[in-house]
């Protein structure tokens, strides 16, 4: 952040265009999250708290001691399940009753702490990939997805990095397509062996013996273990449920809400049809087109998120250790966070 800027990577120009893109104000930084220049379970927290501090910082320059309580309203509408959001603009907001400045400090700690939780995530992830494994993902966990690292990647990568022989089925996430775009061009520059394959193709894979274990990442987990994730996740739990393939959920603990008892308590973004209707991509000139795809004249729901029960849940990772998806699990890994010690579970 400088002033009140902050800088991030606009997702949506990639896997074509690399661009840092500069937000002047709080409001623009809603936008940038609305829009999914930003996204990601915890980018769209860091960039939510760096937000809330940009709104308590131009209240302080114009004297306007209610444009940041304003400004936290329109930054929780900006993506309703992503609970990383709420939890850095809570942060945010009691720091910034003290100070701007306070606010600001604030904000940075938090994203320090994200690339932090998410390294450790990795470390203990790491624990269970096999050298040889096949790894299914879903849409984009890795570090584009948070400040540094990423959640279900960040094992990955340190695997890779470790020497094991690993190879990544990417599903391509539609209809925004993480998987294609993002997650794919990650691992190509990371030098890790994958394909993108059809979102629907996941089970067959896992009865054909192709998959060894899946990781995905979340957006919202509730008290209970019940876990909030792109749309397609709960269809990927319920094939490896019967395939026999172990399902893992990885997700720093700033994405647990004790205030949702169970998924059915989580709220479910509802995006445009537009984004099931219509594709976009460069063309030879590489200028960024946008076409139909789909019949003229039909509609289309759009559902961004879909919850995947606890019991379909091998175990979710933190940056605390591995607990089960189950409350007394989550239970634990709160404790855990609060001081008392780093979990060492084994739940293979």
């Amino acid at each position: 952040m400088e002033d009140s800027s902050v800088f991030f990577i606009e997702q949506n120009l990639l896997p074509f265009e690399f661009r840092i893109q500069q937000s002047l104000n709080y409001r623009e930084s809603c936008q940038a999250i609305r829009s999914m220049q930003v996204r990601g379970a915890g980018a769209i927290g860091a960039l939510a708290g760096f937000t809330m501090a940009q709104a308590f910082l131009e209240a302080e320059n114009i004297a306007d001691p209610g444009l940041a309580a304003k400004a936290r309203e329109e930054i929780e509408a900006t993506r309703p399940t992503a609970r990383n959001l709420f939890h850095a603009v809570e942060k945010v907001w009691e720091a910034g009753l003290i100070s701007a400045t306070y606010a600001l400090s604030a904000a940075l700690a938090l994203a320090d702490k994200d690339s932090e939780d998410c390294k450790k995530i990795g470390e203990y992830g790491n624990s269970l990939i096999r050298d040889g494994f096949r790894i299914e993902t879903h849409c984009n966990a890795g570090w584009l997805a948070f400040v540094d690292y990423g959640s279900a990647l960040s094992p990955v990568y340190l695997a890779h990095s470790k020497g094991k022989n690993i190879f990544v089925y990417v599903d391509e996430t539609r209809p925004r397509s993480q998987g294609a775009r993002l997650t794919a061009w990650e691992l190509h520059e990371e030098g890790i062996p994958h394909t993108i394959i059809p979102d629907n193709a996941g089970a067959w894979l896992m009865f054909g013996g192709k998959v060894d274990m899946m990781i995905c990442g979340a957006d919202r987990i509730a008290a209970n273990g019940d876990t909030a994730n792109k749309i397609g996740t709960f269809e990927k739990a319920l094939s490896a449920k019967a395939a026999g393939i172990p399902f893992y959920i990885a997700a720093p603990l700033s994405t647990v809400d004790l205030n949702c008892k169970t998924g059915k308590d989580i709220l479910i973004e509802e995006r445009s049809e537009d984004e099931l209707l219509y594709a976009e991509g460069p063309d030879e000139e590489g200028i960024i087109r946008k076409i139909r795809t789909a019949s003229p004249g039909s509609g289309a729901y759009n559902p961004a998120f879909d919850v995947t029960p606890a019991e379909l849940i091998s175990g979710i990772i933190t940056e605390k250790g591995i607990v089960r998806a189950s409350g007394e699990g989550i239970k634990e890994a709160l404790r855990a966070d609060e001081g008392y010690e780093t979990l060492k579970l084994n739940i293979l």
